[in-house]
């Protein structure tokens, strides 16, 4: 059963519920001097081995202008030519950008943090980048930068996280919380990023806990209960991983996500009944008193339905139950009854 109904990898059909994080969305920067650079970077594109090293160079001036110019360039190169992400990182930019998002000025911070995830990108980077001490820095930028740097910090380390072993470093550095924080202040895109990233750290049991503390599970139901919100899937999501765990568990009930995701079952679409059947099973798997509390809220006749009617893939899920869950019996007498 759990392998079927909660084993929901960021590369399932899952992963369509989340924002893609594939490059940076960051602002363009109209000023005459950025548009005329930007412009020589696309015209320079097929001959970026010549420029690169030079790039590389201005990173470690004692100009925050150059600095901030040389950034921006390797942004754009890493962004628009993907060859060019792993050329960067072995040509030596990935110290030197670590250091500009450490740098107190917000713009110079921003353009190292967009980089650094435009670099992240490319599979070979996410080892090295992580080895090369960046997960604390962007933890920094996601607390205090700017709110495209929070969102790209995000997006980074959601690419770090895809190695196994990131998962647990960017943890006890502290991101969970501040994701927790952008997932519930930040814009559409920030949430959206938030979540996602939150999705993939918490298939490592500690960051569920951590996540649970930061008190993610009332921004989680407040986003799920919002129809109008384009966060219900994504929530769901997030909600559907964390509840694993008997610390998510109870902190769903506590936050009133019973009524919530019994809602969704009767009025959501078909993914989202999807994932709130499977969350539905996972709160009821162990506890007689959250059994009654579904059916107390009405799951049974929303259920037999999509039995009835739902998906495939929904079927298999409202059929999918751990034994003995009080409602389900009690749907399964419902369904047994209503075919006859």
């Amino acid at each position: 059963m759990a392998r079927s109904l909660s084993d929901l990898t960021i590369n399932d059909n899952s992963s369509s519920a989340f924002s893609d994080c594939n490059s940076d969305r960051s602002g363009e920067f109209p000023t005459p001097s950025s548009q005329s650079r930007r412009l020589f970077i696309a015209c320079a594109a097929d001959n970026s081995d010549h420029f690169i090293p030079q790039l590389i160079s201005d990173l470690n001036s004692s100009s925050i202008h150059h600095q901030k110019q040389a950034a921006l360039e390797i942004r754009l190169l890493a962004k628009n030519k993907p060859e060019n992400r792993l050329k960067i990182a072995k040509a030596g930019a990935i110290n030197p950008l670590i250091s500009l998002i450490s740098s107190p000025d917000l713009q110079l911070q921003e353009y190292g943090v967009t980089a650094v995830l435009n670099l992240s990108l490319c599979d070979e980077n996410k080892e090295i980048i992580a080895l090369s001490g960046a997960i604390k820095p962007l933890v920094r930028a996601l607390k205090s930068g700017t709110s495209t740097a929070k969102e790209n910090s995000a997006c980074a380390l959601l690419r770090l996280s895809q190695v196994e072993e990131n998962k647990l470093a960017i943890g006890k550095a502290g991101a969970i919380p501040l994701l927790v924080k952008l997932l519930e202040n930040g814009s559409l895109r920030g949430k959206k990023d938030a979540s996602t990233a939150i999705y993939s750290l918490c298939s490592a049991k500690e960051n569920k806990v951590r996540a649970v503390k930061a008190g993610i599970m009332k921004v989680l139901v407040e986003l799920m209960a919002d129809f109008g919100s384009n966060m219900v899937d994504k929530s769901a999501y997030v909600v559907s991983v964390l509840v694993t765990v008997a610390e998510g568990r109870a902190a769903f009930v506590e936050e009133g996500g019973i009524p919530v995701v019994v809602e969704i079952v009767e009025v959501g679409t078909q993914r989202q009944k999807e994932i709130a059947v499977v969350i539905l099973v996972q709160i009821c798997e162990e506890s007689v008193v959250y059994r009654k509390m579904v059916g107390r809220e009405g799951a049974i006749p929303p259920l037999v339905a999509l039995s009835q009617s739902g998906t495939n893939r929904a079927k298999q899920k409202v059929s999918v139950a751990p034994p003995p869950p009080h409602f389900l019996l009690t749907w399964q007498c419902a369904f047994d009854f209503s075919v006859h």
